[in-house]
């Protein structure tokens, strides 16, 4: 028996998977982001990665660090021995931001994957929030 969803996230994700959108072509937002079409708060670029605040932010620091090129990561559970080299940089532009944004004492790293994890942007993102005491567990 299906759920209901609960939650703004639970219901895109829902949609997102409805529309067809973990199988789509199309560009993502954040493909838009990256070539400059869709503008975004821009916390650190490189060749491979780019991270960007979060424009709905859950914590008093929220940015997402995504693969500029994704490779066919439209979701971790894509993930094969190819992506190894491009999910630790994503991995280590993580830590090195939340340096920069000052999350010395601490942070989370979240990867959503599918409709059960609430994925609603099929394009492989690291959602990095901090800057406040977290509560565990997180969203169960």
């Amino acid at each position: 028996m299906a759920s209901t969803p609960k939650n703004d996230e639970q219901l895109n994700a829902q949609e997102a998977i409805l529309k067809g959108m973990q199988d789509s072509t199309e560009p993502t937002i954040f493909d838009k982001i990256v070539s400059k079409e869709i503008p975004a708060t821009v916390l650190y670029e490189d060749n491979l990665a780019m991270a960007f605040k979060d424009v709905n932010p859950v914590a008093k620091t929220h940015f997402l660090v995504i693969p500029k090129i994704k490779a066919g990561l439209s979701q971790l559970s894509k993930a094969n021995e190819d992506h190894k080299m491009l999910l630790g940089h994503c991995m280590y532009v993580a830590q090195m931001v939340a340096k920069q944004e000052k999350l010395e004492k601490g942070f989370r790293v979240v990867i959503n994957d599918g409709v059960d994890g609430c994925q609603s942007v099929y394009h492989l993102h690291l959602h990095v929030i901090g800057g406040q005491q977290l509560s565990w567990p997180p969203g169960c």
